[in-house]
This record gives C-alpha cells, structure tokens and sequence, in this order.
C-alpha cells in the first residue's frame, strides 16, 4: 500500500495564463519504497480565516463576510492534475485559477486583507495506480492526506495587479447595468466608472 504525504513547496503567479493563475508547487512523497505508475490526484483548497489575526481595518472590511460570529472556512479552489510515474517524490505543479469577483466569497477575502499571509489548507483525494509484483494496482488517496500552506497576501496582490492594475470587479444586476448605461447617455458620460463616482458624489451633496 502507497505512503504518501504532501508537501507545499512555494506558491507563485502563474506568468501569461489567460486569467489570474496561482501556481502551487507540491512535493509528493511516497515512503514505502513502491515505485507508482501514477497519481490522478484531487486537491481542494480551503481558506482557513481563523488561522491568523486581523488589524482593525481588516475587521472592519470582513464584517460584511462573516458578520458577528467567528470566522469560518471558505472554499477556494477544487483542481485536478496527473503525477507522473515517480519512485521516492515528486514534484508536481498545481495551476489554481483565482476570480477576482468581490461577490465571491474568496475575493472578498482576500481583497480585504492589507497584508500578512493568506492561511489555506490542502485536502487531497484521488487514484493510485501502482506496480506491484502481480501487475498493475489500484487504491484510493484517501481525504485525511492534507498539507497547509501560507500564500503572502503580496503575491496574491502581485498577481491581480498584473491582470486588473488598480482595478476591481463587482456583479451587478442586469436591470441596475442597464439603468447605469441610460444614466450615462444621458449626462454624457464616458465610462462605467464615471458614472458610479458621478452618483456617489451626489449622494454627499
């Protein structure tokens, strides 16, 4: 039967994906000596908020999250990836799209935090395929396997600044995005933007 543990070695922007990519870097240990043919691997990633404190104005921006009571775990990602046939370790890399939607639960998170770590926790589950000495042989990766890691809010900063500089996404209802687009053809408005900052600015007067 495979030994396995999971180890995360770094976290980094993925450069030139298509959207905003983080790239884990995972070290996979085997510890029986069992050569594998191969590793259909699952990992989810979990925000663990509870696992590090908050300044003030942190605790502020996440109230609209969490309300009142104790933080609590937010699902992050659910990737999947093949490991090629290793004997020892291996590493393998994990490429985990990050959205940067405000309305999501994820974004909102990270996007209220100034700086510090990001905790996250890596549960895996997959298929082990082996050679044994009567062939081919096949288990399961069973979900107690899990690994932490701490991703540096700079490089998650680093990461959407590259994608979205000095920029930020909101979902709108579509009647309220249609109502936005005749009060900027009305009042002859450039952008978007423009239009919210022009509103808000009215509602100081």
């Amino acid at each position: 039967m495979a030994d396995l543990t999971f180890t995360c070695v770094e976290v980094t922007p993925l450069r030139h994906a298509a959207a905003p990519t983080l790239r884990f870097v995972l070290r996979v240990e085997e510890h029986s000596g069992e050569r594998l043919h191969v590793l259909a691997l699952r990992c989810q990633i979990r925000i663990e908020p509870g696992a590090r404190r908050y300044d003030d104005a942190e605790a502020q921006a996440l109230t609209g999250l969490f309300g009142a009571g104790p933080p609590h775990p937010i699902q992050f990602a659910m990737v999947s990836t093949m490991v090629p046939g290793f004997t020892g370790s291996a590493d393998v890399e994990l490429a985990v799209p990050c959205s940067y939607d405000l309305e999501v639960a994820s974004g909102n998170y990270f996007q209220s935090l100034r700086g510090g770590v990001i905790p996250l926790r890596l549960m895996f589950s997959g298929t082990v395929f082996g050679v044994g000495p009567h062939g081919l042989r096949v288990e399961q990766v069973p979900w107690r396997l899990e690994t932490t890691c701490r991703l540096p809010v700079a490089t998650w900063r680093e990461l959407i600044d590259a994608y979205f500089p000095g920029s930020g996404w909101l979902r709108l209802d579509r009647s309220t995005v249609d109502a936005l687009t005749r009060y900027r053809r009305d009042h002859a408005i450039a952008t978007a933007d423009a239009a919210i900052v022009s509103l808000l600015a009215g509602e100081d007067r």
